[in-house]
């Protein structure tokens, strides 16, 4: 009898977290499931449709257009984020004089909210009175530009109001992922003459790539569903040139259209699966390679 309830502590000190899966990640999960199988719009009776929403969303080019500029945002946003927050990680690591000071301000445009982050970048594009307009102004570089006007300009104008944000994220995983690294080796390399470069992809890197491999698997699903930088900053325009695929599937819920919105919302979970499990295949086999 001891032994079993022994046996049984463990699971009573994980249960409330597994209460929490259940009933706030799990439970939506299934629910979305299903209700893409249904035409649940608000005013019409509920039917059953089975794949017929699925079916639909396949010709369905404004989902296709917003698939597109999703991958398009990861493919660009992400490895910036990492190049930048990597850089600012090996900064911050090096005994620096103010080196808690630059690590506080790195960090601030982590803890401001999306949205209000995004907010500040709406009003520094703002064509008639935002800061960016005003240097071009003040310097004499040209006319004033129509930043969020053009589906260019509205792409990259979301790509730099996220970076901006989730570079210092990066930057806070790989920094910890840097004072992990054994001191002795980077002495040892000092000793052997080796350079800032040299010691940096020959040691620093290869032990490195187990956290950038996770902080890449994070930023990239949290890439994938954007939301709020894009509905604060563009709406999803110019012409709907900036619309996510979370966004795309808001405007279906918005709408009353639940089944619709359903399936959109299950496909976007279906992608971040697949990529999530190619991320781990990746990570497994580099760990199997001995890198």
């Amino acid at each position: 009898m001891i032994k079993a309830g022994k046996e049984r502590t463990p699971y009573l000190f994980i249960s409330p977290l597994i209460l929490f899966v259940v009933l706030l990640i799990l439970v939506p999960i299934v629910g979305s499931i299903i209700t893409g199988f249904y035409r649940d719009v608000t005013f019409l009776r509920l039917k059953f449709i089975f794949l017929d929403n699925y079916a639909q969303l396949m010709k369905d080019e404004g989902f296709w257009r917003s698939m597109k500029f999703t991958l398009l945002f990861i493919a660009v946003a992400v490895p910036l984020e990492m190049i930048i927050g990597t850089a600012f990680a090996i900064v911050l690591d090096m005994k620096l004089p103010v080196r808690g000071f630059l690590r506080t301000c790195v960090l601030i445009p982590w803890v401001i909210p999306s949205a209000i982050s995004a907010k500040i970048w709406q009003l520094i594009y703002d064509y008639s009175y935002g800061f960016a307009n005003f240097l071009i102004t003040a310097f004499h570089l040209g006319r004033p530009v129509n930043w969020i006007g053009t589906d260019i300009g509205a792409f990259f104008a979301i790509v730099i109001a996220d970076v901006w944000k989730t570079a210092s994220f990066v930057a806070l995983l790989v920094l910890a992922g840097l004072q992990a690294v054994p001191s002795d080796l980077r002495l040892q390399a000092k000793v052997d003459r080796a350079n800032f470069v040299q010691t940096f992809f020959y040691i620093t890197l290869p032990l490195l790539k187990p956290v950038l491999l996770v902080t890449l698997l994070f930023r990239t699903i949290d890439s994938l569903r954007i939301f709020d930088v894009i509905y604060v900053l563009t709406g999803g325009g110019p012409g709907g040139a900036t619309t996510s695929v979370s966004l795309y599937a808001y405007k279906y819920f918005l709408g009353g259209d639940f089944g619709y919105g359903s399936a959109v919302s299950v496909l976007l979970f279906v992608v971040a699966f697949v990529m999530s499990y190619f991320y781990v295949k990746m990570s497994r086999f580099q760990g199997e390679s001995g890198l």
